[in-house]
């Protein structure tokens, strides 16, 4: 039966990563990391301005608007950057089918998207323009735009429908005139279809979606909706496939709508009811990471008896508490794990259900502030539904309601763990070992750490950096990748060693790679390394992919991590 189950999974992860890998989905996610900056960076001077109202303070109109004007030019031209950064991202996933020589400028892509999204979101008044649909609510039109460029530049430069100078032409003159034409169809497009749009409807593109996607809009707010948007990406993620990644692309403009619509509520004196709002995802939904992992490490920590899931609970509780629950879902392993699917998929649905209840029949505040992801979610929760008193409530409950979902399903594998472990045990102890002999627990199990699984590249002591190596760690949001590259720095200054590691999210500062020596993508990224070894591939520099289990522990161990880093650049 649990057999039968593992393979019908299986059957289902190539398509899942093929959604995941596909270059225009990858695009939207890339582009929308690139621009999270200026989400957090805008949200700070929100929080500065509104925040205190929480307590009876309240800042004067006119500090409040000078604390207003870093938000409304930062996110509140969002989705214009947006259309850039898709554009920009979508160009360099292009240029890796043209020949060198032969590329698509990525900067006249982003000055073509972005004047293309002007004139396509800006609405003219008597005195200047309407630029509400330059931010959060223009997001869908900026996807549009970010996609459509890119092809029609790379359309053109592919069939070498360009202006062409005289090899004497100094190089960027002539690359000027070169994006000139592929400019111009795509500035012009957007023109047509603006002057389209408001001579049959009446309004311009981005509020023609909106309005079309107003039913959508009120579906993931409700209690099946936000069910599916939960469960999915649990889903995904048991499958092997990192969940958020499929799913965040289609759900972000909602999102972020939600959380402006819903801070306006609040300023104007009304509940904020939106329930899908930006950190919605991640502190209700994926409480502690993907499956709402939060109280399990600690669950493992106190209460299991076997040696591997103490050792998962040991490594595993502090990144969990910051919403790195890879250690978790690898280390126990959850992914794949049948024992686990139900709890896995189950809390995530609970938990937002329950945060529905207490915003729309309770009439709790949602979120309407945009917190850093790796803020613990017993802490975000209240601070970005603006300390609402019920959060603290909410927070409580789903504590004990997570640690009582997870706890007998927990308690089931521990059992069959600790018996395997006592029967490998005896049987070691009835095993006689000659005097040249050494006997090799193998049951998967580490008394420090997460059951070892490294694959070493060859026999013998691994060789010594003697040159200076850039090592690049790629993982889904830049935390796990932080700690092994953290690992590797420290140990590689103790040593004197000639290395330096970076880490990233997928899709941020990619173009690091070019100065790599190796790049290591994390297995919550898998779904993505064809794309990927195109990029090394482009850079001559060398990718390796790690196992689940094998990733984990070289995040604990800097010993192993910097003697694989030197086995894979040897």
């Amino acid at each position: 039966m649990i057999n039968a189950f593992q393979k019908q999974i299986e059957k289902l992860r190539p398509l899942f990563e093929k959604i995941a890998s596909n270059t225009y989905v990858s695009a939207i996610r890339d582009g929308f990391i690139a621009a999270m900056p200026i989400i957090l960076f805008s949200s700070v001077f929100l929080m500065v301005a509104y925040v205190p109202n929480a307590w009876g303070f309240y800042w004067s109109t006119t500090v409040t608007n000078n604390l207003m004007l870093a938000y409304n030019y930062s996110m509140g031209l969002l989705a214009l950057f947006v259309a850039g950064t898709v554009a920009k991202n979508l160009t360099d996933a292009k240029n890796l089918n043209l020949p060198k020589t032969n590329q698509v400028n990525p900067v006249s892509v982003i000055i073509a998207a972005e004047i293309s999204f002007i004139i396509l979101a800006a609405l003219p008044l008597k005195a200047g323009s309407d630029l509400t649909y330059m931010g959060t609510q223009g997001l869908i039109a900026a996807y549009l735009v970010g996609l459509i460029v890119p092809n029609i530049y790379y359309v053109c430069i592919k069939n070498n429908v360009t202006i062409k100078l005289p090899p004497q032409v100094p190089q960027n003159i002539s690359q000027t005139f070169k994006d000139l034409i592929p400019l111009t169809l795509s500035v012009t497009s957007f023109w047509a279809v603006t002057v389209a749009f408001k001579t049959f409807t009446g309004t311009n593109l981005p509020k023609w979606i909106i309005q079309v996607l107003s039913p959508l809009f009120r579906a993931s707010d409700s209690y099946l909706g936000l069910a599916l948007i939960a469960g999915a990406m649990a889903f995904f993620w048991f499958c092997g496939v990192q969940g958020p990644s499929i799913v965040q692309p289609a759900v972000v403009p909602i999102m972020i709508a939600n959380t402006a619509a819903n801070l306006k509520l609040y300023q104007a004196g009304q509940q904020a009811s939106h329930v899908l709002g930006m950190n919605t995802m991640d502190y209700v939904m994926n409480f502690g990471g993907t499956g709402s992992t939060f109280v399990l490490a600690y669950l493992m920590l106190g209460l299991a008896r076997s040696k591997q899931l103490k050792a998962v609970g040991k490594a595993a509780f502090i990144p969990g508490t910051f919403s790195v629950n890879e250690p978790v879902l690898f280390g126990t392993p959850i992914i794949m794990n049948p024992v686990f699917f139900i709890p896995f998929l189950l809390t995530p649905m609970v938990n937002i259900a329950i945060f529905k209840f207490f915003v729309s029949t309770l009439g709790m505040n949602s979120v309407m502030y945009t917190m850093p992801w790796t803020i613990p979610g017993p802490i975000g929760i209240p601070i970005s539904t603006g300390f609402a008193p019920l959060s603290f409530v909410y927070v409580g409950l789903i504590l004990v309601l997570d640690s009582l979902i997870y706890l007998p399903f927990l308690r089931a594998y521990d059992s069959e763990l600790l018996s395997g472990e006592q029967a490998k045990e005896a049987e070691l102890e009835n095993t006689v070992v000659g005097e040249n002999d050494a006997v090799v627990a193998t049951t998967g199990a580490a008394t420090d750490g997460v059951a070892p699984e490294v694959a070493t590249q060859s026999d013998g002591p691994a060789p010594t950096l003697t040159k200076d190596t850039n090592v690049l760690v790629l993982c889904a949001g830049g935390g796990t990748s932080g700690i092994l590259a953290k690992a590797l720095n420290k140990l590689a200054k103790d040593r004197n060693v000639p290395l330096s590691a970076a880490a990233r999210a997928y899709g941020q500062d990619m173009n690091l790679i070019k100065d790599m020596d190796l790049v290591i993508l994390a297995p919550q990224m898998d779904s993505m390394k064809d794309n990927l070894k195109k990029i090394t591939d482009k850079y001559g520099v060398k990718m390796v992919t790690t196992t689940g289990r094998q990733y984990i522990q070289l995040t604990q161990d800097g010993d192993m991590a910097l003697d694989f880093v030197e086995r894979n650049v040897a």
